[in-house]
């Protein structure tokens, strides 16, 4: 695993929105991707994008998550809109993940390793 470091987490209203970022720099060119896990839950995938900008969502954010890079900063982000309390969990980016995000989502969610230290996304009613 390649864990990068992650920014942006914090407690926001239901509805609300909060934009995540991991720096990413020397990785932009491969697949990455942001995880979660919620306390009691397993993890899972959430966006993926990889290295020829195929993307993939899990269907629980679909239409309101949006993976990008900024190529000139560097940087991964989770565009994370209406916001609902299930969203509430631990949020981790890794990098190195190939091709195919819609597969390496689900494979990478299962892998121990070093995930690094995530950012807390805290959505309340």
């Amino acid at each position: 695993l390649v864990p990068l470091v992650e920014s942006g987490g914090g407690s926001v209203q239901a509805g609300g929105s909060l934009r995540l970022s991991c720096a990413a720099a020397g990785w932009m060119l491969s697949g990455m991707g942001w995880f979660r896990q919620g306390q009691g839950k397993e993890r899972e995938g959430v966006a993926g994008i990889d290295a020829d900008g195929r993307i993939s969502y899990a269907a629980s954010v679909k239409s309101r998550f949006i993976i990008s890079k900024d190529n000139a900063q560097n940087t991964l982000h989770l565009q994370m809109n209406s916001l609902k309390s299930e969203d509430t969990a631990q949020y981790y980016c890794l990098a190195d993940l190939g091709d195919w995000p819609e597969q390496f989502l689900k494979t990478t969610a299962q892998r121990n390793g070093d995930w690094g230290q995530g950012t807390q996304v805290t959505v309340f009613a």
